[in-house]
């Protein structure tokens, strides 16, 4: 039989697993299925975190994620946002804004057509 490499776990800092469940609990038990929601919803959410933050590092032309993309990725979806409102990522940086106030006003064509009467 040929060696396959195995799959390594990702490992990102702060996501730890949950422990396993003991093995005194029984599956039907009610217990049991307390400990499988929240494990199968954090690992949604690490799902969700690693693709938008994939897409945020493909977006800067990079093939490696690092906590700038996680920042970006977090900050830019609307729930994970709110989730993690009150988190600071070491390294993630701020997101990109300039106040309306500071930019140029724009000067030329006004809102209107140029030649355009609407009081016909």
């Amino acid at each position: 039989m040929a060696d396959t490499p195995q799959a390594r776990p990702i490992i990102i800092p702060g996501m730890d697993e949950l422990p396993p469940p003991k093995s005194k609990l029984n599956p039907s038990r009610s217990s049991f299925k307390a400990l499988m929601i929240p494990r199968q919803t954090k690992e949604a959410d690490e799902g969700e975190v690693l693709e938008l933050a994939g897409n945020a590092a493909r977006d800067n032309k990079k093939t490696r994620i690092v906590p700038r993309h996680i920042q970006l990725a977090v900050r830019n979806d609307e729930e994970l946002s709110k989730l993690l409102g009150d988190v600071t990522i070491a390294n993630g940086g701020v997101m990109p804004n300039i106040h309306n106030l500071l930019l140029p006003k724009k000067t030329g064509a006004s809102s209107k057509g140029a030649g355009a009467d609407d009081d016909a």
